[in-house]
């Protein structure tokens, strides 16, 4: 079964860094595109950053210049490294696999998630 197991979330200050660590199981890694969600209390889940196959990238417009998505398809693991971090970032994040043909489109194969916190 498909199984995604996020890491490296914790409380930091703003303007500090983390790096988050989804390792994925059960799928032909390398075929799949990848993305990062989070949620903040009383939020919806929203989409920060995909990784396609082919190692097209997008990010949300309030990350972007600030947080980095990569794959490293020999440990089916995909990254999200979080710099500048500021306050707002706080939320939930979690690891998806899914398609991308244009857009991403999640499949219903969702992380434990890890939790960020920042704080001013």
């Amino acid at each position: 079964q498909v199984q995604l197991v996020e890491s490296g979330g914790g409380l930091v200050q703003a303007g500090e860094s983390l790096r988050l660590s989804c390792k994925a199981s059960g799928i032909i890694f390398s075929a799949k595109a990848m993305a990062w969600y989070r949620q903040a209390p009383r939020n919806q889940r929203d989409l920060v950053a995909f990784i396609t196959s082919g190692r097209i990238t997008k990010y949300t417009d309030s990350v972007k210049g600030r947080f980095t998505i990569s794959r490293d398809n020999a440990k089916n693991t995909v990254y999200l490294q979080m710099d500048n971090l500021q306050p707002e970032d706080t939320a939930v994040y979690y690891c998806n696999v899914g398609s991308y043909s244009g857009t991403y489109y999640p499949l219903a194969y969702w992380g434990q998630g890890t939790q960020v916190t920042v704080s001013s």
